[in-house]
């Protein structure tokens, strides 16, 4: 082969093997969504930013969730309707203060004595069958997606002057949620609704005689215990229960495994709820300085507990899937009873 023919033939063969240009991939916009949730911001700051920032972390760009608080975007009453129109993508909250029009929507938030404990809600969802009954009921209401319920703290009451007797409840100014509100109307108190914000100036200037609406870790966490001097030990419920919800178009247009990225971050929420409630609960009664315990004895609050029961029946009236509910919430306190400790302490 001559010189000339060998270069020739190089120079096919080189023309074969030459890399073509870099293709420039333009980068997609993260996916964003906007989650308000029912807590003022020195709440959110345990009981959802955790979750919120892990979500984000993980989703490394594809996904940011911006975390809106109590009232910030839309009144807390209005946001079931904005998350149906899609002025937010997401909530977390009770379906009871939220305005819910699902027909469970009465045992969101504070049931009167549905829960003694943390656990129950979980259990009563994963193995009573609630979680079914939840699905069902958000499918019939267009624009929404219940995703999960999980457990707060506890009910108790924290007020300016003492509660020693349900005598002391009577023309009590207390804000509570719509269904705890409704029920304790029976002892003489009057329910109040306004937004969060606003609650602390409105005890401070005495607009408001004390709240029906967490347990002692929230009244030192938020600030309530600096404008009250009294805490109730009795409580009408062991455990607020609240869910996350989606808008379902916002929903169905994540991909599967951002779904599931939330889903995951939802769970470990309730996680971080579980342990920081409980041992707060626990702490700050025994090492607290702000809040004197006060107690209503056994015999006289056991008055409050069996017209828990008869609210229940009337409850039951309201519907089928009510109903429903209620022989499972029923069922399961017959259950833990039967079992004694540590489940039930007669």
């Amino acid at each position: 082969m001559n010189r000339r023919d060998f270069l020739k033939k190089a120079g096919i063969a080189a023309a074969a093997v030459v890399t073509p240009p870099a293709v420039i991939v333009q980068s997609k916009s993260p996916i964003r969504w906007r989650l308000q949730t029912y807590a003022g911001g020195t709440l959110a700051e345990h009981v959802v930013k955790p979750a919120v920032d892990s979500f984000n972390k993980i989703a490394n760009g594809e996904m940011i969730i911006d975390l809106y608080t109590a009232d910030q975007l839309v009144p807390t009453s209005e946001l079931f309707r904005a998350m149906q129109k899609g002025v937010v993508d997401a909530i977390q909250s009770d379906d009871d203060s939220m305005a819910s029009p699902a027909d469970v929507s009465v045992f969101g938030g504070y049931f009167p004595f549905a829960t003694r404990y943390s656990l129950d809600v979980p259990v009563l969802f994963n193995q009573y069958g609630l979680k079914e009954i939840w699905e069902e009921a958000y499918r019939e209401i267009d624009g929404v997606t219940w995703l999960s319920a999980g457990a707060w703290d506890p009910c108790h009451f924290n007020t300016v002057d003492p509660i020693r007797s349900l005598d002391d409840l009577k023309g009590k100014r207390v804000f509570t949620f719509p269904t705890a509100g409704k029920f304790l109307s029976r002892f003489g108190v009057v329910p109040v609704t306004l937004p969060w914000a606003d609650v602390k100036d409105a005890v401070r200037t005495g607009k408001l005689d004390g709240l029906a609406w967490s347990g002692i870790t929230e009244d030192y966490t938020v600030g309530w215990a600096d404008v009250t001097n009294y805490f109730l030990t009795n409580n009408i419920s062991g455990a607020w229960c609240g869910s996350f919800f989606a808008n379902t178009d916002s929903w169905n247009a994540l991909p599967g495994r951002l779904r599931e990225l939330f889903r995951v971050c939802v769970e470990s929420s309730h996680y971080y709820r579980q342990y920081w409630y409980w041992g707060g609960e626990a702490h700050l009664r025994t090492t607290g300085t702000k809040l004197t315990l006060t107690s209503i004895p056994d015999e006289e609050w056991k008055l409050v507990e069996d017209e828990a029961l008869k609210f229940w029946d009337e409850i039951a009236q309201t519907s089928p899937r009510a109903a429903r509910v209620i022989e499972i919430l029923k069922e399961y306190h017959a259950t833990m009873e039967k079992a004694g400790r540590p489940y039930r302490y007669s």
